[in-house]
């Protein structure tokens, strides 16, 4: 009985922290002006990119960016991974390097692009040795 009690708090704990990362960006433009946000575009190679984990394990993953981001931004993310086994679909690769083409041509990561609701670009930032607490200040730095 305690084990099941333990993966259920377990479970519930995660879907409670877990964060909301768009795929599109159409949706989390919608949701943006729903909301008043603004967005956050990271450009990712998960599975390849040092600075990219890097910068999801300390900053993206932490609680006190989960916090501000729930509270700040739509979250949209269009990663670039090599690995087969972590292939994305054709339709999902295609959506990306569309992203990637009008805010990363030159093929930059990890970059994070901070946008309006409208999709303009309102600043420009990458991996940094700083906690979460200077990047969320960094971030924040670039509101509308």
């Amino acid at each position: 009985m305690n084990k099941v009690v333990i993966i259920i708090c377990l479970l519930v704990t995660s879907f409670v922290s877990a964060q909301d990362w768009k795929t599109s960006l159409d949706d989390a433009k919608t949701e943006a002006k729903k909301e008043t946000k603004n967005i956050i575009l990271v450009f990712s190679g998960s599975d390849w990119c040092a600075p990219c984990i890097k910068l999801d394990r300390s900053i993206w993953q932490s609680d006190a960016f989960k916090k501000a981001s729930a509270e700040n931004w739509i979250l949209l993310k269009a990663d670039f991974p090599k690995k087969k086994a972590n292939a994305l679909s054709e339709e999902q690769t295609k959506i990306n390097q569309e992203l990637a083409e009008i805010y990363n041509p030159e093929g930059s990561f990890p970059k994070v692009v901070i946008l309006d609701n409208e999709g303009k670009v309102l600043g420009i930032m990458g991996y940094e040795k700083i906690t979460a607490e200077e990047y969320i200040v960094k971030l924040k730095t670039y509101t509308k």
